[in-house]
């Protein structure tokens, strides 16, 4: 039965290191920057947004054994119910994000996420979430890949909403279109942004691409940055949803913010375009902090 309003999240906790260079980056020498360091990892973010909006949110991971405490605190700040696994070999995944305006160059190791065992998500948590939410980089991983259409077999027998953000065009395009669809099939909501809905329909039209999803998932809502939001339901027209604009301080938890704020609407009952229009207001406060978290 389900508990409504329970979101489950599961998949990557990262530290993120922000640089922000003054000026053009110039090699073999210095550059001025702006350095930072804050708790990330998409789907720790989701989870960390939604309680910030007071959702009730579960979230499971996997970190360094030395960084368990703090990213466990980290997360129940914002009222997360954190379920954070810990190994001695593996260091906590860490990021480092290059912002440059509204772009973002992001060289990633994933450390301990890619042991993270998805079976371990307990089954009688996942019988009484309404929505469950992971991002791609949880599907890519090698060790990780059959049972993530066991997750989604898991939750669709009790008639639980899986939600996924492809997450990274680049990997993606690495992995394979086809067998990532592969691994995604069962799920009822994608939520690519604009370069990522390109690559998995293989056209370059961005509202032609979002139609085209629809065919393999019910709903679908594309970012699309400052073009706003297209949100794609099967067999309906395509609505367009604007954005307002905001100056721009860190674009890194933009997606991750999105997401919480459209299943949180959804969890509340709102339709998919107020969903959507909901999402883009929590998205607009996360842009305008440095940061991928609630300030």
């Amino acid at each position: 039965m389900t508990t409504k309003g329970t979101i489950v999240v599961v998949g990557d906790v990262i530290d993120d290191i922000i640089v922000r260079p003054q000026g053009a980056i110039r090699t073999d020498t210095d550059t001025p920057a702006f350095i930072e360091r804050h708790p990330g990892g998409s789907s720790a973010n989701t989870a960390a947004w939604l309680g910030h909006i007071g959702a009730n949110v579960h979230f499971f991971g996997q970190v360094g054994e030395a960084d368990n405490a703090r990213h466990t605190l980290e997360l129940e700040r914002f009222g997360v119910k954190a379920h954070l696994q810990s190994d001695t070999e593996c260091s906590t995944g860490t990021i480092v994000i290059i912002v440059e305006g509204e772009k973002r160059t992001m060289l990633t190791d994933r450390g301990a996420n890619v042991i993270f065992d998805l079976d371990s998500v307990p089954q009688d948590l996942i019988a009484i979430a309404e929505y469950l939410h992971f991002t791609g980089h949880t599907i890519i991983d090698e060790p990780k890949r059959e049972s993530v259409v066991r997750l989604i077999e898991r939750a669709s027998a009790h008639d639980v909403t899986v939600s996924i953000d492809p997450a990274s065009a680049g990997f993606i395009t690495d992995f394979g279109v086809d067998e990532f669809l592969r691994l995604c099939a069962g799920a009822h909501i994608l939520r690519p942004n604009e370069d990522e809905a390109r690559v998995l329909s293989g056209l370059d039209d961005v509202e032609a691409a979002t139609i085209k999803l629809t065919e393999l998932f019910p709903l679908v809502v594309t970012t699309c940055g400052r073009d706003g939001v297209i949100v794609g339901q099967r067999a309906e027209a395509l609505v367009h949803v604007p954005v307002e604009p905001v100056d721009v301080a860190d674009p890194t938890g933009a997606g991750d913010s999105f997401n919480a704020g459209l299943l949180a609407g959804l969890a509340q009952g709102l339709t998919p375009v107020e969903a959507a229009r909901a999402a883009v207001i929590v998205a607009a406060e996360a842009v305008t902090a440095v940061g991928a978290r609630p300030a």
